[in-house]
């Protein structure tokens, strides 16, 4: 068999060139050029002898040069609370294709909800000059990020707003969420409804807070301070919580919970009671659907959260860094399922 394709001369164990695909292909060098970056200008045959160079030569475009030429390394850097929290998986996703969309590539840690553990894992990404940062804050100080900024590292702020600098901001519409969930537990009947949120400091977790105690306000319901609880998200904590408002002397007659992990262990402790008491819960989670009664969710779109964050960053890194910080508000959407739907079980009696 003979090969006429041009032959090039290169040692064994070098790395091809462009200007090795280029001889081989029978092209010039910025016609390969255009065909790697994807550039407009040449014909579908020439691209398809390019390709071809490129496939029997291994031929890999040297990102590191770029780099030196452009002054970005291609990669941006994702800080969330916690890579385990369901919450955050389709957050992680929508980030990673739309940075793979880009042509970049995605690095992402978990800052533990530890303010230092953010800031330290924010300046080892920029250490390695990631060109962007989508970060979902636990701080509630970012100052730290202003030489960071000024430097050129566009950076958007995801699910929570920043701390004490002015920088764009994708958010959930919590407040409006959790006034329309309590608000839908007092249209079935409900006048005793119990909060049990995450810590306040948590931007959510007050915006989540301040929508229970509009919607209690809007109805004229009185807030009885027994019926509130924020702090940890831990099981043992909520547990407590929740029995403390069920089992006290005038037990609440529905339940309405912060956020997925609080709203998991309201389930545990529900399961059984002979008095069954109404339950909504701001996040959808898994299998919600399948229990008996069904959970009744504010749901908020995780994966739009990242998708929109990324997007913005994106167009930030594409030019529009001198623009003034912009916010996004996303909107919740309340899934009524049966479990939200429960009357009072003491109706009558009130």
């Amino acid at each position: 068999m003979s090969d006429t394709a041009p032959r090039t001369k290169r040692r064994y164990g070098t790395r091809p060139t462009m200007k090795d695909v280029a001889a081989r292909a029978g092209v010039g060098l910025k016609t390969v050029s255009r065909v790697v970056n994807g550039e407009p200008g040449v014909t579908p045959d020439t691209v398809r002898r390019v390709q071809e160079s490129i496939d029997a030569l291994g031929f890999r475009r040297n990102d590191s040069a770029r780099v030196l030429r452009k002054g970005r390394t291609a990669s941006i850097g994702l800080v969330l609370e916690d890579l385990a929290d369901p919450f955050y998986g389709p957050m992680s996703r929508a980030v990673e294709e739309t940075a793979r969309a880009h042509g970049a590539l995605l690095i992402h840690g978990s800052s533990a909800e530890d303010a230092g553990r953010e800031q330290e894992l924010v300046l080892a990404l920029c250490a390695r000059r990631v060109d962007g940062l989508v970060i979902v804050p636990a701080s509630d100080d970012h100052r730290y990020l202003e030489p960071e900024i000024a430097a050129g590292v566009a950076t958007v702020f995801v699910d929570r707003p920043a701390g004490r600098i002015e920088a764009d901001a994708v958010l959930t519409d919590s407040f409006t969420g959790a006034r329309d969930g309590v608000a839908h537990l007092i249209a079935h009947g409900h006048r005793r409804i119990g909060f049990i949120g995450d810590q306040p400091r948590i931007h959510t977790a007050s915006e989540r807070h301040r929508g229970y105690r509009a919607a209690m306000a809007a109805a004229g319901l009185p807030v009885d301070e027994s019926w509130v609880a924020l702090g940890s998200t831990e099981p043992e904590r909520v547990r407590s919580a929740a029995q403390a408002m069920l089992d006290g002397p005038e037990p609440v007659t529905a339940l309405f919970c912060g956020n997925n992990r609080v709203t998991v262990t309201a389930v545990r402790v529900l399961n059984g009671r002979l008095r069954p008491v109404a339950l909504v819960g701001f996040d959808d989670f898994e299998l919600a659907d399948l229990l008996s009664p069904a959970v009744t969710v504010i749901a908020q779109d995780s994966a739009q959260l990242g998708r929109t964050a990324a997007e913005q960053l994106f167009r930030r890194l594409e030019g529009g860094a001198a623009q003034e910080p912009m916010s996004f508000l996303l909107p919740t959407r309340l899934i009524p399922r049966g479990s939200g739907e429960l009357p009072p079980a003491d109706e009558a009696a009130d």
